[in-house]
């Protein structure tokens, strides 16, 4: 995720799973790794997260200013009982987050950039059952040690795939 300085770039309270839900997965085991690369606080946009909210199941998502986002009446009656916290983290920090967590970030109107990896986990047997952008489970293939070393293929596209917003069903392929 890579938000510029001065560049916005909100998103909606959602859980993620409100994504792979519509994507096939049957089932919440999923988790994410939410790992900053920079600084990540209240100016420039951190993650804000509703604790406890990963309790509540899977709530209804739907379209939110061209996001997908979780139902807004069930948020308002969420924030009624439960606290926000804002993940303030230092460059290095991850943040381990069930899929089923309500979170947001707001937008980034400082003068910083916010970059984060974030790592996507599912459990090998929940497979999605509709074929969608995000690959069936694939047993990783053990390789030497060596092999990033002795790797020239560095810019060849060809056989790699990526995603394209117009094929991605939880967004509407704008940035």
């Amino acid at each position: 995720m890579m938000k510029e300085a001065h560049t916005g770039g909100s998103f909606v309270w959602h859980q993620d799973y409100g994504y792979w839900y519509m994507n096939g997965c049957l089932f919440p085991d999923m988790g994410t790794a939410f790992i900053a690369i920079d600084r990540c606080d209240e100016e420039n946009g951190c993650l804000e997260v509703i604790r406890g909210s990963n309790r509540l199941g899977r709530i209804e998502h739907g379209r939110v200013g061209g996001q997908t986002g979780a139902e807004e009446s069930r948020i308002d009656e969420v924030l009624k009982v439960l606290p926000v916290d804002r993940a303030v983290l230092d460059p290095g920090d991850v943040l381990f987050f069930h899929s089923n967590l309500l979170h947001k970030s707001n937008s980034n109107d400082s003068s910083r950039r916010r970059w984060a990896f974030l790592c996507a986990y599912n459990r090998a047997s929940n497979n999605p059952v509709i074929e969608h952008h995000h690959p069936q489970y694939t047993p990783l293939k053990k390789v030497p040690n060596n092999a990033i070393r002795e790797c020239t293929n560095y810019t060849e596209m060809e056989g790699k795939e990526f995603l394209d917003p117009k094929n991605d069903k939880t967004s509407d392929g704008k940035k």
